[in-house]
């Protein structure tokens, strides 16, 4: 009898190890991604002690205005950026628009101020960025976020033409693709 309980308390904790391993394989499965950064330029790194905590794929316009310098020379001057901000998974999670702004569909939104850029790598796109979050509103996953990396931009230049003083206060579009990465202090 003995042995026979002791047989079946062997069998019973290779069914807990194993059910333990699938239960842990599958929350590992249902975790998040941890994101790692992205390699840019020394200009564009962010401060050491932060992680990404979040990465967005925008796709949308920059949108820029006819405008006269003080010299009153005329150029395209970005407006603003209108964004979708998207997962991994393609799933729209949030907008870019003016301030400059991001806000998710939990409610978290931070605002930013540029704090350094480099040239795009092929030199046709808008520069890669480094933000600096000035202000933050709601709750969710942007509550922590200090700062900000526009990276892998595509597209989004003003136009080479078409803004002059018979286009002032003119308003353009122009396609981008960028990714977003999203960074808070480690815990």
């Amino acid at each position: 009898m003995r042995r026979l309980l002791s047989n079946a308390a062997a069998v019973g904790g290779i069914v807990v190890v194993i059910l333990g391993a699938s239960l842990a394989s599958a929350q590992a499965k249902d975790a998040p991604q941890k994101e790692s950064q992205p390699d840019v330029p020394d200009a564009i790194q962010v401060p050491a002690g932060e992680d990404v905590v979040l990465l967005a794929h925008a796709t949308g316009s920059q949108i820029y205005t006819c405008q006269a310098a003080a010299d009153g020379k005329f150029s395209w001057t970005l407006k603003a950026p209108e964004a979708e901000l998207h997962d991994r998974n393609d799933k729209v999670i949030g907008s870019h628009s003016a301030g400059p702004s991001w806000k998710l569909k939990d409610g978290s939104e931070v605002t930013g101020k540029a704090a350094a850029r480099v040239d795009s790598l092929d030199g046709q796109s808008i520069p890669w960025l480094l933000v600096k979050v000035v202000g933050h509103a709601g709750n969710g996953q942007l509550n922590s976020v200090t700062s900000i990396q526009r990276v892998h931009t595509h597209g989004g230049q003003p136009p080479a033409e078409g803004c002059d003083a018979a286009h002032r206060d003119a308003e353009t579009k122009s396609s981008y693709t960028a990714d977003y990465y999203f960074y808070a202090p480690v815990k």
